[in-house]
């Protein structure tokens, strides 16, 4: 019995949320384990920058983090979302610093926010995953049953 073409590729769409629902998933841990486990410091802002588009509003940055054993920890293009992004307008902020972990920095002010808002994104791709499975399954499903 062979089936359409079509409804055996719109399986990508299932296959893609999942990869998604993961990889929000990591980005929560990793979140998390820095705010809970990185090393507490203050990280001077060198680089400050806010695009004001229609589309997209973020806030770009660099830092540069003295660490307790005297040496630098330096990032560069670090964005967030200006709902969060806007907070840190200042020329240090605190953040928590975990160097060769999954997220190696966490900004303290607003590292909770950051965690709460991958865990709803996971939330959101989980349940899209389940809603994409049900409909390819159910349609795939149907077109078996009227090639029977």
């Amino acid at each position: 019995m062979k089936t359409n073409p079509i409804a055996r590729l719109a399986w990508i769409a299932p296959a893609l949320l999942l990869f998604l629902t993961i990889h929000q998933f990591r980005t929560a841990v990793n979140l998390q384990t820095t705010l809970d486990e990185g090393t507490l410091a203050w990280a001077e802002i060198t680089r400050y920058d806010r695009t004001d588009r229609k589309d997209v509003t973020y806030v770009s940055l660099d830092i540069r983090v003295r660490m307790p054993d005297g040496s630098f920890f330096e990032r560069e293009n670090l964005t967030l979302p200006y709902s969060i992004g806007h907070r840190v307008g200042t020329d240090s902020i605190q953040v928590k610093v975990s160097p060769g972990a999954g997220q190696e920095v966490v900004f303290s002010e607003i590292g909770k926010t950051h965690v709460s808002i991958a865990w709803s994104n996971t939330a959101m791709s989980f349940i899209a995953l389940i809603i994409a499975f049900v409909a390819v399954f159910s349609w795939n499903r149907l077109l078996s049953r009227r090639k029977e």
